[in-house]
């Protein structure tokens, strides 16, 4: 009998300890302190690591020059540029945490899609766009995209994005807003000089010319320009 009680006892301290052991909950799962952990929140509209989305409107992050991505968070921050989420994001980072971010993404080198050349615009509209971007309108005061963005259109560093693998909707979206003024950038604003003096129907043909141009097998940021730029740009430092 006392051994049977014994039995008894052990087999309900068992139990006990099964049910205090299933009841203690599992220590919480440590999360990195890294840029990648913290910039994550970049990727629900920008893509994985910042490559980009099909949604057709956000713009790639991955390989932009480290100081046009500093420039436009700082705009966001200060109101230069205006976008609810981004806004918000950004509202109470420091400089420090700004250039941090801008230069994870502007390390990233990761491939683009390919491009369609398919396009609904008109053989006139993309004859006009590629007009835009390589020679400009000088009796407008519009300088060529290249002189600026450089002869590939990948950007030029340390400031300066390229214009390749964007939706169309995107860049027609930004040209306009500077022509609306919507957008601003540092002073001296050049692109809101030039994009005032652009009709929409200037935009849209850039836009839809530069939507179709397959990526140059080199698609970082060209290191400097051959020549001054045409105007003064306050994104870029004097020289």
């Amino acid at each position: 009998m006392r051994h049977a009680l014994r039995l008894i006892a052990l087999g309900l301290l068992l139990v006990l300890q099964g049910m205090a052991g299933a009841a203690t909950p599992a220590p919480p799962a440590t999360v990195p302190d890294t840029i990648e952990q913290r910039v994550a929140a970049c990727i629900a509209c920008h893509g994985r690591e910042g490559a980009t989305t099909n949604a057709g409107y956000f713009p790639r992050l991955a390989g932009k020059p480290a100081g046009y991505l500093f420039n436009q968070l700082v705009s966001f921050r200060e109101g230069r540029r205006f976008n609810t989420d981004m806004a918000y994001m950004v509202q109470h980072l420091s400089d420090a945490y700004l250039r941090e971010m801008a230069e994870y993404f502007a390390g990233l080198q990761l491939p683009y899609p390919p491009v369609s050349p398919v396009s609904d615009a008109t053989p006139e509209q993309l004859q006009r766009g590629s007009q835009l971007v390589r020679e400009g309108d000088a009796a407008r005061g519009i300088p060529a995209c290249v002189q600026c963005h450089g002869a590939a259109l990948t950007g030029v560093q340390p400031a300066i994005p390229g214009l390749l693998g964007l939706p169309r909707l995107y860049v027609s979206s930004q040209l306009g807003a500077w022509l609306t003024n919507e957008r601003h950038a540092m002073a001296p604003d050049c692109m809101a000089d030039i994009g005032r003096r652009m009709s929409t129907a200037d935009i849209n043909a850039v836009a839809s010319w530069l939507a179709v141009q397959p990526m140059p097998a080199d698609t970082r940021p060209a290191a400097a320009l051959p020549a001054p730029l045409p105007v003064k740009c306050g994104g870029m430092p004097a020289k």
